[in-house]
C-alpha cells in the first residue's frame, strides 16, 4: 500500500514549479512525502521502498520517521541523512499540556502536569492521552489525582505478578494464553516485550536483572526476525521462570 501511494505521488509533476513564498525564484523540482513509524514496516516492504525511492528519486524525496533505526534495513539507511531527535523533556512536555488546557478552556495543575509527564516517560503521545484521561476522569483536575494508566499496560503488571509467584508448566500455559489476548487486541509485540521486561525488573533482585535484560535483547532480536511473536514472546518467559526458578532455590 505504502509503496503505490508513493508511485501515485512521484508519478506526477509538482502543482507548483516555483516557490511562491520566494517570488518564483527558487524552482521545485520533487514532491516531499513523510513515512511515521518506519520500522513497523515488514523486511520486503522496506527493500521495495528502497526500490522505489531510487526508482523516483529525481521527482520525489521521502522524509522518514521512525524510534528504532535498528529496524530500518540497512541499505534505506544508508540512502538517508540519519537525523537524531532527542525525546521533549519533563519540562516540555508540561509546557505541551499546559497549552492544550489552555486552549481547551479548562485549568490544569502544575503538579499534576509534572506528574503526567514523569508518568508518560517523555512520550508526548501518551502525555496528551493521560491529560484527557484525566480530564473525563474528574474535573477540576486535582494536584493528587490518580493517573489513569491504559488497560494493557495494568494487564502486563498483573501478568508480572503471575510469573513471580508461580513457574510451572500450567502457569506458562495461562502466560500464553494472556499474550495471546494481549496480540489480539492489536498491542504490538515489541511494547509486550519490554514492558513485562520493565514490570518484571522492578520487582526482582539486583543480580538477576543483568541476565533478564541479556535473555530479553536475544529474544527480541529473534522476534524482530521471525515472523510468529507468541513464540518468541512465550519463550522469553519460560527462560525468565527458569532463571528466577534457579534464584530461589539457590536460598533452599
Amino acid at each position: 500500500v505504502v509503496q503505490e501511494v508513493i508511485k501515485e505521488i512521484a508519478s506526477s509533476a509538482p502543482v507548483l514549479k516555483a516557490s511562491e513564498s520566494s517570488g518564483g525564484a527558487t524552482p521545485v523540482h520533487f514532491k516531499v512525502v513523510v513515512l511515521n513509524e518506519v520500522e513497523r514496516l515488514s523486511k520486503p516492504a522496506q527493500h521495495a521502498l528502497r526500490r522505489t525511492m531510487e526508482k523516483y528519486v529525481a521527482s520525489c524525496r521521502l522524509l522518514l520517521c521512525c524510534t528504532n533505526p535498528s529496524k530500518v534495513i540497512a541499505p534505506i539507511r544508508s540512502r538517508c541523512v540519519c537525523l537524531r531527535v532527542a525525546a521533549p523533556t519533563n519540562d516540555e512536555v508540561c509546557t505541551v499540556l499546559g497549552t492544550i488546557a489552555h486552549k481547551e478552556g479548562f485549568k490544569l495543575p502544575p503538579q499534576l502536569a509534572a506528574r503526567i509527564a514523569t508518568a508518560s516517560e517523555r512520550n508526548l503521545r501518551r502525555a496528551v492521552l493521560m491529560l484527557e484521561a484525566c480530564k473525563v476522569q474528574q474535573y477540576p483536575l486535582s494536584d493528587d489525582q490518580v493517573i489513569q494508566q491504559p488497560d494493557w499496560q495494568l494487564f502486563l503488571n498483573a501478568l508480572a505478578d503471575e510469573v513471580l509467584s508461580q513457574q510451572s508448566p500450567q502457569q506458562l500455559l495461562k502466560v500464553r494464553g494472556k499474550l495471546y489476548e494481549l496480540l489480539s487486541n492489536c498491542i504490538a509485540p515489541d511494547l509486550i516485550m519490554r514492558s513485562l521486561t520493565q514490570a518484571l525488573m522492578r520487582k526482582i533482585p539486583i543480580p538477576l536483572r543483568h541476565e533478564v535484560i541479556f535473555h530479553a535483547a536475544t529474544y527480541e532480536a529473534r522476534m524482530n526476525g521471525g515472523s510468529k511473536p507468541i513464540f518468541h514472546l512465550e519463550a522469553f518467559v519460560a527462560r525468565f521462570m527458569s532463571v528466577y526458578k534457579r534464584h530461589l532455590m539457590s536460598f533452599q
